[in-house]
Parts: C-alpha cells; structure tokens; sequence
C-alpha cells in the first residue's frame, strides 16, 4: 500500500509539472541526473515559474541549455519516468517532430554552449549514469568494512566483498559502453574494446618492455580506447560497402583499436592514472590545509560554471585505484558554507518572509547536500552570501585537508552524494569513527564560517534596509 501511496505521489507530482512547463507540445527532451528533472523547452516564455517553485516537490529551479527542476536524489528517478509516460500518451504528428528537432539544433546552438563546456558536459553524461551503482557499491563496501572492524558476521563479510568489488572491477567495460553511446558509436563495441583492460590474459602481454597488468589504464584507458573505436568505427562506416559493413567494420573496430589498447593506451594511461593518484596524494600530504582551503572555496564557482564535470573522471579514477576519493569530501565543504550563509541571512533578514520562507523550505536538502535551491534562490541572487558561502566552503576544506596533511586519510568511496548524505560512503586511514569525526567537524567548521562570514559581511547597510524592507512595503 505504502508503495502504491508512494507511486501516486511521483504521478501527480509528474501531472502538476506538465501544464506548468507549457505543457506536451512544449517538450523537446526529457532526461535527469542526480537531482534535477532536464527538460528540453520549445518556448520557455510558456513556463510558469512561480507555480513551478510553489509546488511542494520542487526545490528549485535553474535555466541553462535545458530548465532543470531540482527535485532531489531519488525522487527525481521516480517522476521522470511517470512524466514521460505522460509525454508518450500524447499523440505525436510530423509537424511536431520537425519542431522537436529544429527545437534541439536551437538548443545547441546556445551562447552556453562553449567547446570546453560541451566536452566537459559530454564527459560528465559518460560517468553520471554510473553513480547509482557507485553509490550503492560504495555503501556495502563500508558496511562490509565496518562488520570486519567490528568481528561481526564473519561468514557474511567475503559476500559483501564480492558485491562491492564486482561492479568496479569492470567499470573500464561500463566506461567504453558509455563513451561510445555519447559520441556516436556503437554502445557494445565500446565495451568490447575496455573489456580489453580488465581481461586477465594481458598478463601476457609486455608493451614498452614492461608486462601488462589487468585494469592497467583503468577508467582513462577504457574513455581512450572506445573514442578510438568510435573514430574507427565512423572511418569505416564511410568507406565499407554496405554488403560487408555488418562483418568488416566490428572487426576492424575491435583489431584496431584494441591493438593500439594493448600497445599503447594501457601503458599511457596507467601512467598517467598513477600521476593522478600520486599528485592527490602529494598535495594533501604536503599542502593540505591550503590545498583544503583553495578547493573548498572554489568549488561553488566551478559548480556555477558547469568546470566542476572535469573532476568527474579524476574521482573515479582515484576510486577505481585506491578504494576511495580523498578529493570529495573536501569539496563537500562547500556545501556546508552554503548552508551556513543562508542560515545567517535567514538571521539578518528578519522582515524578508518571502527569503526566510525559501530558506526554511530548502535548508534540509542543503543539509543533504543538495544545494541547488539555497544557490539558485538565496545566495547568488543575493551576491554576497555567495561569496561569505565560498568562504565557509574555504574554511571547511581546509580543516579536513589539514587533517590529511596530518595523516588522517579521509575519502569518499563514491561520488554523487555530499553533506549528511556522505557519511555511509566515508572511507579513511585510522578507523571509520576518526572519519566520521574529521568530517564531521569539518562540515561544523564550514557551517559556523560560513555563517560569520555572512552575518558580518554578507550584506551593505543600503542591502540590509532594502531587503528587510521590501517585504512590509507589501504588507
């Protein structure tokens, strides 16, 4: 019954989204990620917003080359479907095909739409469709870690392993799967190519007067190889007949490209996935309050600026090497900052019903770490609580980059999740207790600055009588 109430609720929720972004002719495309509904709009002038925000699952809302409604982890994976099955009940005609598709070539044609943008945007559609599987993976390895720690369950613990380590020992298959979806090849052929990576016979295998090791190259070397497949894959789709394309073109895809895997890729990207680990490890050890500090604050800039999809790789290739990320939960500080200022302007803005309101409703998924509507609704209008958030995510890094320089490993075996919503995914050098305490005060230390930051220096005198009196202007 629970489960019926609860599949009514994403229906009806699906049901009041749709008139309200102009509805079914209005759409163009549908897809999600972790938090956010992304829909591909014909006429956005058609959206009514303010009833878009005052409905009671939406926490917020963010216009980039598709209206993004943050609907929060979880919850966003159950509308989207009920909202397409709306979509597909609607009859379709050519007319609106045509409209669709001059819609979507308008769409990426946007002044947002920058090369380093949409290869970063690209690169990120690769990896996030993996999260939930990190996630999940990631949260029974700690729980199998923590019945190991504990002696308990000793016959369950090998099982737990097992279910943990299956996923990430072939994620480079997952990678050239979906690296070959992204950029127009032939998804199997991608993963064909990564299996290469993981399969235990390269063993076999020396290149460069070193043996190969299975995984050598990891998830750079599974990304490598199947763009390889794609442009091969292409080059011969042009020049085969069409008779012998179905055998020819797989199996030169497969032998060229997997060849230049063997003899070439595995080795670069093995070394440059070492270099990866190397350097995260060397700057935290020796600058890790600053380096704790730099990142911390400038993470919710490079979220603003869509930079922060660069990281996405680097995370996974830090899992797929050392178990965990020690990058996340530093950048997880900026969230805490976040929280933190907006808790000091729902402080200072005593007569702002309509702010405080807006804070009161969004500070729990920013507790969760979902900080989309404290951002897009309070801070970055505002201005300056923007800049004092930065700060406390400053302060806040740079509390748990010191304790790594200080030897206290604190990392992250998944991606995706931050603020409270890390804590099952923590992973660390000194016992999971010591962990969960090192983020913890870390996620204290961004609170509390970024609240000081804010209160203090958050508003101008003329921002304060504006904003408090904005409100009882309009009785």
């Amino acid at each position: 019954m629970a489960s019926d109430r609860a599949a009514d609720t994403h229906r009806n929720t699906a049901a009041a989204l749709l008139p309200l972004v102009g509805g079914a002719s209005n759409v163009t495309s549908v897809a999600h990620c972790m938090t956010r509904l992304r829909l591909g709009l014909r006429d956005r002038s058609l959206v009514q917003e303010e009833a878009l925000r005052a409905l009671p699952a939406v926490l917020g809302v963010v216009e980039d080359d598709t209206y993004q409604i943050v609907l929060g982890p979880g919850t966003v994976a159950r509308v989207t479907p009920e909202f397409e099955s709306l979509l597909a009940s609607v009859p379709v005609t050519a007319e609106t095909l045509a409209e669709q598709g001059a819609a979507l070539r308008a769409t990426h044609r946007t002044r947002n739409a920058t090369p380093l943008k949409l290869l970063l945007r690209r690169i990120a559609n690769i990896f996030v469709p993996l999260i939930p599987a990190l996630i999940g993976c990631g949260i029974i390895a700690g729980l199998g870690g923590l019945l190991r720690n504990l002696g308990w369950a000793p016959g369950l613990v090998p099982a737990l392993t097992v279910l943990a380590s299956g996923f990430m020992s072939l994620i480079a298959v997952f990678v050239g799967h979906n690296t070959a979806k992204e950029f127009g090849g032939t998804p199997i052929l991608g993963g064909a190519v990564a299996a290469i990576i993981v399969f235990p016979g390269v063993a076999n295998v020396t290149a460069f007067g070193r043996q190969l090791s299975p995984g050598q190259g990891g998830v750079l070397g599974a990304l490598a190889a199947a763009l390889l497949a794609v442009y091969i894959e292409k080059a011969c789709r042009r020049r085969v007949p069409g008779a012998l394309d179905v055998l020819v073109t797989p199996t030169l895809t497969v032998l060229g490209s997997g060849l230049v895997t063997v003899f070439g890729l595995m080795f670069v990207a093995g070394e440059v996935s070492t270099a990866i680990g190397d350097f995260a490890h060397w700057l935290l050890a020796t600058g890790g309050a600053f380096a704790g500090f730099v990142l911390g604050g400038l993470f919710l800039p490079l979220v603003m600026l869509g930079l922060h999809q660069a990281l996405i790789p680097i995370h996974t290739t830090l899992i797929e090497q050392q178990g965990h990320t020690v990058l996340l939960p530093i950048l997880a500080m900026a969230g805490a900052g976040q929280v933190g200022a907006a808790a000091a302007v729902f402080f200072r803005l005593r007569n702002n019903t309509s702010i405080r309101a807006t804070i009161k409703s969004a500070l729990p998924a920013g507790f969760l770490g979902v900080g989309e509507p404290l951002i897009y609704g309070v801070s970055l209008p505002l201005g300056r609580p923007f800049v004092t958030a930065c700060i406390g995510g400053a302060f806040g890094g740079g509390f748990v980059g010191l304790v790594n320089q200080l030897g206290e490993t604190v990392g992250s075996t998944a991606i995706g999740p931050s603020g409270w919503a890390l804590f099952p995914l923590l992973a660390g050098g000194q016992g999971m207790g010591t962990t969960i305490a090192v983020y913890a005060m870390g996620l204290l230390a961004g609170y509390a600055a970024g609240f000081v930051a804010t209160y203090f220096f958050g508003f101008s005198k003329r921002m304060l009588l504006d904003l408090n009196a904005e409100t009882n202007s309009r009785g």
